[in-house]
């Protein structure tokens, strides 16, 4: 079930889509969650406090796994409908500016470090009532004019790998952004974090060290936010995959507890001293960036699953509290994001060029066929000097076919990509919701708005890839349409790959 849709019609209403195309317009405070997982001096802090910016912090980490997105989804949906889901939002559209007169508020500040990008998130939070069912009611900080207070800058942070003494330049703005909306008396007080994503992780080890040394040096001398060695660092694939698990169940009201007949609820057995707690169901989540893909979702405690693929979070406000203890299944496929897939379907394209003693390819008259890209679309593939013509023939099963291979997976059950061991999911009673390129790939190209079903999709698809390259250019209007572009990325952004090529076989297409 990993990424991709049933393989035939009849699996269908066990899985539906739900873009939420204005969601993504909104902020990327829709996906904030809340605790932070692993450590966090505690220095000027009260205990509550203390857990408090914990929760913080995996709030903020949430909102870097949907970098990009601010927000923008798909739901991959059982039964249950959601209407919540609907009331958060417009909930979230009524929120007031935030009151910086409140001496009770205190703040929090995240810079998300995406692969294309930087953003800086503003948080606030009132302190916490002292019920262990209720966890801290963190928002994201509004403006005067009720504007989320959220900041983007461009390249990615990775790009300074040359010159990491040049990195605190960089991200200065993001940081005299968020200094003009924190109150001044707040400043010592309120933590900055830094997390930087898949982009980085690529990186040599010691290109990252440089990049967080510049950071840790700098940043202390021109601000005055409570940062310390801890609060930068390149965050793990798992995390990622966590927070984002965090952030859409913490939007949905997941995490709340109920015995309301009308909610679907799971009873977390108890013990000799501690009574049953029941609990609302959680929703999995699959989000798929630039480079890489996480699959996160809950598991009950009679499954077994590695260490290494399991993360046990404690969202409450005191670590001994057990009522928000939850354990969830979460795996990363680094080079299973959608440009990351673009480059590797390219490198088999290049590779079977090279074994191949035709002479197509060479020119573009005598161009090499590619079911990839969108009827009578021509692009040029460059490596290491070689230089490969492509004219795309819009053959959506055949480009599904070539695909195949790049997702490495087993014929055995209970496994993923690369051969990963996955719990079985049950999706007659399960909700998945994904992320970004998912979004992307179903809401900004191919306009399907609703309920996701396999077989509209395949159809839908393979309508768009026939589809002649002259025809698809008109459709786009004033908005510049290139052939070097995925089905998963923006229909108007530039420099991705073919339009129905392998970020959408990995991302959305390939059954």
């Amino acid at each position: 079930m990993f990424l991709v849709p049933p393989r035939s019609p009849a699996e269908a209403p066990q899985l539906l889509l739900l873009p939420h195309p204005k969601m993504g317009r909104i902020s990327i405070s829709c996906l904030l969650p809340a605790s932070w997982h692993f450590s966090l001096s505690p220095v000027g802090c009260p205990r509550v406090l203390n857990a408090s910016v914990r929760q913080l912090l995996l709030l903020g980490a949430a909102a870097a796994a949907a970098a990009l997105l601010l927000c923008s989804l798909l739901v991959l949906r059982g039964k249950h409908r959601d209407g919540k889901f609907h009331r958060y939002l417009a909930r979230v559209r009524d929120t007031e500016a935030t009151d910086t007169g409140n001496p009770n508020l205190s703040y929090g500040i995240v810079v998300d470090c995406g692969s294309s990008g930087s953003r800086v998130f503003v948080y606030c939070w009132p302190r916490h009532n002292g019920n262990p069912k209720d966890l801290l009611d963190i928002q994201q900080m509004r403006d005067s004019s009720r504007k989320p207070v959220v900041m983007k800058i461009k390249p990615g942070i990775s790009e300074f790998a040359g010159s990491p003494d040049k990195v605190s330049d960089y991200i200065s703005p993001l940081l005299s952004f968020a200094a003009e909306h924190v109150p001044r008396s707040k400043h010592k007080e309120t933590p900055l974090y830094i997390l930087c994503t898949a982009g980085m992780r690529i990186l040599p080890e010691s290109q990252q060290k440089a990049i967080l040394e510049d950071l840790l040096t700098d940043i202390p001398v021109h601000f005055d936010f409570l940062f310390s060695d801890s609060h930068a660092e390149v965050i793990s694939g798992k995390q990622e995959g966590v927070y984002a698990w965090i952030g859409i169940n913490f939007v949905l009201g997941r995490f709340e507890h109920t015995d309301d007949e009308d909610e679907a609820v799971v009873e977390v057995p108890g013990s000799e001293h501690r009574d049953p707690i029941f609990r609302k169901r959680t929703v999995g989540i699959l989000d798929m960036g630039g480079v890489s893909t996480q699959i996160a979702y809950e598991v009950p405690q009679s499954e077994e699953v590695a260490k290494g693929l399991l993360a046990e979070v404690n969202l409450g406000c005191d670590a001994h509290q057990t009522e928000h203890v939850y354990r969830v299944y979460v795996a990363t496929f680094l080079g299973f994001g959608g440009n990351a897939a673009r480059r590797r379907y390219e490198e088999s394209l290049l590779s079977s060029s090279l074994l191949s003693s035709r002479q197509a390819g060479q020119s573009p008259q005598a161009p090499v066929p590619d079911p990839c890209l969108p009827r009578d679309a021509q692009d040029e593939l460059r490596h290491r000097g070689l230089r490969l013509q492509l004219r795309g023939t819009g053959d959506f099963q055949l480009c599904r076919e070539r695909l195949r291979p790049l997702l490495n997976r087993t014929n055995g059950t209970g496994s993923s990509l690369n051969g990963v061991f996955q719990p079985p999911v049950q999706l007659q009673s399960s909700e998945f919701y994904g992320f970004s390129e998912f979004y992307y790939c179903t809401e900004d190209v191919l306009r399907m708005g609703g309920d996701y079903s396999a077989a509209r999709f395949a159809k839908a698809a393979q309508d768009y890839c026939a589809t002649r390259w002259s025809v698809l250019r008109e459709r786009s209007g004033p908005r510049p349409l290139r052939p070097r572009r995925d089905l998963h990325g923006s229909s108007v952004g530039p420099g991705f790959g073919p339009g129905c090529g392998p970020g959408f076989g990995l991302g959305c297409g390939l059954g």
